[in-house]
């Protein structure tokens, strides 16, 4: 009630002059305002509609050189056929077919260790050396028949008779190939026979490496006596490792030797393998029946007694549009792909479906012919989430 005392004093002015100039600015005033207003009123539209759009920009712009330079891999949808595939517990283990043992064959007492375990050995390298009182008593024996059958031959069988020549010669052949049971290598033998010595028929032999491999055990010391068949060694040659799978009695009816097959380690590793046998023996602790899987062991990077997982491949499926799991992404509460078209990549949600090892079934939001990233899709996440975080400030 005051303002409008106030407004009407304002124009009265207290003469009629004044009066008529305050009506006339007040209609002025009143007329700028009017032709104004609808401007002022389309540019906040406008303002506030390139707000929205900027909002509603849900995507990643990039040509194909930024794709490649930021490491945007991308393929064309195609219905293939898939693998379906059973997966079971396993546990690394030697094969057995690449291992072999060190023993002695007569009682021996160690001189000196020439490797350690871990250390990588060729076929004929020295691993240990040993003293024996039969290996010392059969080095004299080779000594004395070697001399004898050198004295017989160079006689020959006119001056010699044919029994005792045979004889002599016999009795050389089997000293020499005693030492040589006992342990003895061949050229240490011949060495020996050459020299003629007897002062050096101590009872020293070596134990020879028998392939390429690594030492796994090598539970012994310097100066223990060992008996024949004790184990100084074991060498296994691991570029090729075992994997004991432990499966239910369904899943082994439907592998059989010779099926492909992949070993994946904790860290998601994976590596290629092939069924080999089948146990057809329930183990009575566990239920299961083991397959052993052969499995090319790159780089060293799989050892005995490692757990793994071993993916057995049963059959295939029919074709079906499937995409690498590493394409997909969850936003927004679902899962995502980004689809590429006219240099840019689009997240849309897509239902899964089955898994067969590295690929997913496509239900739906996709189809054959669409391009998508598979690689760097992290990336174009964060992309998006940016830039909408930018959007809310």
């Amino acid at each position: 009630m005051a303002g409008r005392v106030q407004f009407f004093s304002y124009l009265a002015g207290g003469h009629p002059m004044t009066f008529q100039r305050n009506i006339k600015k007040v209609v002025l005033c009143a007329t700028v305002l009017i032709l104004t207003t609808p401007i002022l009123f389309t540019n906040a539209v406008k303002a506030e509609e390139e707000h929205g759009d900027e909002h509603a920009e849900n995507l990643v712009r990039m040509t194909a050189a930024d794709r490649e330079r930021q490491g945007v891999e991308t393929i064309k949808l195609v219905r293939k056929e898939l693998f379906e595939s059973l997966s079971a517990p396993g546990e690394v283990g030697l094969n057995l077919y690449q291992t072999s043992e060190v023993t002695p064959r007569i009682p021996a007492q160690v001189l000196i260790r020439h490797v350690r375990l871990g250390d990588p050995v060729k076929v004929g390298d020295k691993l240990v050396t040993l003293s024996s009182v039969q290996m010392a008593e059969a080095q004299g024996n080779l000594i004395v028949t070697a001399r004898e059958w050198k004295r017989v031959e160079n006689l020959g069988r006119k001056v010699v008779s044919d029994r005792r020549f045979v004889e002599a010669q016999v009795a050389a052949q089997q000293a020499r190939a005693k030492v040589r049971a006992f342990g003895m290598s061949a050229s240490a033998t011949s060495k020996l026979v050459a020299s003629g010595d007897a002062s050096k028929a101590i009872g020293a032999f070596a134990l020879y490496a028998k392939q390429d491999g690594t030492i796994m055990r090598d539970n012994f010391v310097a100066g223990e006596f060992v008996e024949p068949g004790r184990v100084l060694f074991e060498i296994s040659d691991e570029t090729s490792v075992w994997v004991d799978a432990r499966l239910s009695a369904g899943q082994s009816t439907r592998i059989q030797p010779g099926t492909p097959a992949r070993i994946q380690t904790s860290d998601g590793s994976e590596y290629p393998a092939i069924v080999l046998q089948l146990r057809h023996q329930v183990d009575e602790a566990t239920r299961t029946l083991s397959a052993r899987v052969s499995v090319e062991n790159i780089n060293d990077s799989l050892h005995a007694g490692q757990f793994v997982t071993a993916i057995i491949q049963t059959g295939k499926t029919q074709p079906l549009l499937a995409i690498p799991q590493n394409a997909v992404t969850l936003m927004d509460g679902s899962s995502q792909v980004f689809l590429l078209k006219d240099d840019e990549l689009t997240p849309v949600p897509v239902l899964l479906g089955t898994t067969y090892g590295e690929w997913i079934e496509i239900k739906s939001g996709l189809k054959a012919g669409d391009e998508i990233a598979i690689s760097q899709v992290f990336f174009l996440k964060s992309m998006i989430l940016k830039s909408s975080i930018g959007d809310e400030h």
